[in-house]
């Protein structure tokens, strides 16, 4: 396995950045990680995706519910 550069954020820090962030729990150091090293782009396209992800499995749960609730 490749170790990542100094000077980038690896795909698995944006996302593991991008969750902790979400739930609120990113830590600081991380946080200035993102800032000196990460881009902008990632950070706003792994945003993006994951926040769809969650509206499309929250939407899919709550279509489930109300399905067999009517039954």
């Amino acid at each position: 396995m490749q170790q990542p550069t100094e000077d980038k954020v690896s795909t698995t820090e944006v996302v593991g950045s991008i969750l902790a962030a979400g739930f609120g729990v990113q830590s600081s150091r991380n946080r200035e990680r993102d800032f000196k090293r990460g881009k902008f782009g990632a950070f706003l396209l792994a945003g993006v995706i994951l926040t769809t992800v969650f509206v499309a499995t929250l939407f899919t749960i709550v279509k489930l519910v109300v399905s067999t609730a009517g039954s």
